[in-house]
């Protein structure tokens, strides 16, 4: 027996085998009132979720470079939330220059202001100030960067009022730490009374 004898008789009992195992072939594994239920729920699916899901989803998209430029405190956000939302209206076409812009940092902001954080920056920092919450060297910043836009007269009157109010701390702060005696080092182990 040769092999090729043998192939075609394993092949046309394997095709013998399936035929009488497989079953009657069927369109849809519902029928009758189920298949047309079925429809109706697809169809309400495509029709009305689908849609809906699709822009929640392009909307949420959309505001991604806002929400970043409030987050990095971006001194332009109002200006990148407009482009934000004129790309809503443009189906999408100027999201790719918020991203981008949201992610830059304002290097001729800074040049012409002083600044390369929001004023809100500086009120949060101001409060924070206030509430004793910040240290040294931030706080020392936070005034040098006043300094800085009040010299180029570019400090709106709202940080105006910050500047003289973390002026009139650092006064107090300076008056109760030269108002308090100063304390004696403590003894040492090896020291005698």
């Amino acid at each position: 027996m040769s092999f090729t004898s043998w192939y075609r008789k394993a092949a046309l009992a394997l095709a013998w085998i399936c035929s009488l195992i497989a079953a009657p072939a069927r369109a849809s594994f519902l029928s009758g009132d189920a298949l047309d239920t079925a429809a109706d729920w697809i169809a309400i699916v495509v029709l009305i979720i689908v849609p809906v899901v699709v822009i929640v989803v392009f909307w949420l998209v959309h505001v991604l470079p806002e929400r970043i430029a409030e987050k990095r405190h971006h001194p332009q956000a109002p200006a990148i939330q407009t482009l934000c939302l004129l790309s809503l209206f443009f189906g999408g076409l100027l999201w790719p220059l918020a991203w981008l812009w949201a992610f830059t940092k304002p290097v001729a902001y800074r040049v012409a202001y002083g600044t390369d954080k929001s004023d809100l920056w500086h009120l949060e920092m101001g409060e924070k100030a206030k509430a004793g919450m910040l240290l040294k060297d931030e706080l020392a910043h936070l005034r040098a960067e006043l300094d800085t836009m009040e010299a180029r007269g570019a400090l709106p009157p709202s940080l105006r009022q910050l500047r003289a109010d973390l002026l009139q701390l650092a006064a107090t702060h300076a008056a109760t730490s030269a108002a308090l005696p100063a304390e004696a080092p403590a003894p040492r182990a090896g020291d005698r009374a």
